[in-house]
């Protein structure tokens, strides 16, 4: 006979100990305890789960009826969603009608589905949709644009992480950096970015995909310390649109051959990997020929910029009607004896100041609009998109 209410849960707990523990059937041991082998099962299964608390009889009603839809049609939508775990109450709602006719409304099924705790509440900070940099500049001629991304990372043999970091020539296809680096540090980007332009120049345009630490998502024209430093040196940006993969077609086209041809293939650990690069990087700029460049070498089209890199303090000139600031290690400038918030990744550096009127004030850095003061209220709005 079945269990007894009030013995139920010492039951389950003298059961399944003596279920795992072997030296009997478990189909006789079922028998024992006066229920099903599949019964049986699920509380084994359940004790593993959850320990003694999965003895415990789960409630298999809602504590509360949302709305006034049917028992049927609750257990029909929970039934549902337990099926599409990854669904929203949209997709739920319209596979419930798919399969029974017209159900209940949507904000009915997304009620169900909060009540019966199949909705994560998250809070959200507060994101403003700042303006990003897009040139959409085509090159015409060596070093007028160049491509910078790390491809994805992969363990190497010492269990460390290797990032590559690609920098290349978009115009001839002109690999100029490839090196095996084991964090995205903006520090350690800028010494490998350093020393590539001692030897090769400086571009025009750098473009970049949004993330770090060639882009950071929190400050205005989503500038991060490394991205300044190229605009202070007299470098445009361009980036590359989110989820667009064809705006920096090449750049992955490229990252797709170091995936089939380097990753996972390489023994020894940064040293070796480095080596490796070298050799692969050579064959491609040297040997390989590409048919876009009508069949000849990266190589035999590049040359190094005209532009050199000079190693010295930079400062940014503005025109004489700017005022100019400073902007102090926490981002602040201090206009009028007023600290007003920028952003850290312009610290170091002087930004200017343009009057349009009595009411506001521009900033810029270089030739970047970052947004403007409010001369009542002394807040800084970062330029959004869509606005100049």
């Amino acid at each position: 006979m079945p269990w007894k209410e009030q013995d139920r849960v010492d039951r389950r707990t003298e059961f399944v100990p003596r279920s795992i523990g072997g030296g009997v059937v478990f189909q006789r041991l079922c028998e024992e305890y006066g229920i099903s082998p599949k019964t049986g099962y699920k509380w084994r299964k359940r004790f593993m789960e959850d320990g003694l608390n999965g003895m415990h009889d789960r409630s298999r009603r809602l504590k509360r009826s949302p709305g006034s839809l049917s028992e049927d049609v609750i257990c029909e939508l929970i039934r549902l969603k337990n099926r599409h775990m990854n669904w929203g109450p949209v997709k739920i709602h319209d596979l419930y009608e798919k399969a029974n006719g017209k159900g209940p409304s949507l904000s009915s099924v997304k009620r169900v589905l909060d009540k019966t705790g199949f909705v994560k509440k998250r809070k959200r900070r507060g994101k403003r949709d700042m303006e990003r940099i897009s040139e959409r500049v085509k090159a015409s001629k060596p070093n007028e644009v160049w491509t910078v991304d790390f491809k994805g990372w992969w363990k190497m043999a010492n269990a460390k992480r290797c990032e590559p970091l690609t920098i290349r020539d978009e115009h001839s296809w002109y690999i100029i950096g490839m090196r095996a680096m084991e964090s995205t540090k903006t520090e350690e980007v800028r010494r490998e970015f350093e020393t590539i332009f001692r030897v090769y120049g400086l571009p025009e345009y750098i473009r970049s995909d949004n993330g770090s630490p060639f882009a950071s998502v929190q400050a205005p024209a989503g500038l991060s310390r490394l991205s300044a430093w190229w605009v202070g040196l007299g470098i445009r940006l361009d980036r590359s649109r989110p989820g667009h993969v064809g705006d920096n077609a090449h750049h992955e086209r490229m990252h797709w051959d170091i995936r089939n041809e380097l990753e996972g293939m390489i023994e020894g650990g940064k040293e070796a990997h480095q080596a490796a690069f070298d050799i692969w990087r050579e064959e491609f700029n040297e040997i390989r020929p590409h048919e876009s460049l009508g069949m000849r070498r990266p190589a035999e089209v590049h040359e190094k910029s005209e532009r050199g890199y000079e190693e010295c303090e930079l400062e940014i000139a503005y025109p004489d009607n700017f005022m100019e600031r400073k902007v102090s290690k926490r981002g602040v400038i201090r206009p009028w004896s007023r600290s007003i918030l920028i952003t850290t990744s312009l610290a170091g550096w002087n930004v200017g100041l343009k009057h349009t009127d009595d009411k506001t004030l521009d900033v810029y850095f270089d030739y970047l609009r970052l947004g403007e003061i409010d001369l009542k209220t002394f807040a800084f709005h970062p330029t959004v998109r869509g606005n100049s």
